[in-house]
């Protein structure tokens, strides 16, 4: 009910606004991002001069109720060893955190800003409705997201129901 608030509250600011951005509910609840991070990937290969760790092929990243899919993830770590600094998704990538999903053709998940930056042709889905932008930056921290760059809209109409 909430999102789907946010939704129309969306709609009913000026285009203008729209143009330069609108704020929705993504996820429905707070991502944690100190959760174990689990990789999945057909190949995997390790650069231990520039500390990172490039997937390919199938990638499945999952980190709590998030999952995250693209063909190619560079894995980048922090200076100290074992901990994960930031995620690249690249050749088109589908996040999903519980009922939304997105698909765009970046992601870049920067995991201690709690963010992820959608970028290229965005596309989310609540329910039956989408938004489609060029930019998207999720903020897991409060389960928002910020939509920019020619941000539309498409939301399915509830029947009307009869009054007997």
């Amino acid at each position: 009910m909430l999102r789907n608030l946010t939704l129309v509250l969306a709609l009913l600011v000026p285009g203008s606004v729209l143009a330069q951005g609108a704020q929705v509910a993504f996820g429905g609840m707070k991502q944690d991002t100190s959760a174990p991070v689990e990789v999945t990937a057909d190949q995997l290969a390790v650069n231990q001069t520039d500390g990172t760790a490039l997937y390919t092929g199938n990638v499945v990243i999952g980190q709590g109720e998030m999952r995250l899919a693209a063909p190619r993830v560079l894995v980048v770590y922090a200076e100290a060893a074992g901990r994960i600094e930031r995620l690249e998704a690249t050749g088109g990538v589908t996040l999903v955190n519980g009922q939304d999903a997105a698909e765009a053709e970046r992601a870049d998940y920067n995991i201690d800003a709690g963010t992820v930056v959608m970028t290229g042709n965005v596309l989310l889905t609540q329910g039956d409705n989408a938004l489609t932008s060029e930019h998207m930056t999720v903020n897991l921290d409060d389960g928002t997201a910020q939509m920019s760059g020619r941000v539309k809209s498409v939301l399915q109409q509830q029947p009307k129901t009869s009054n007997p």
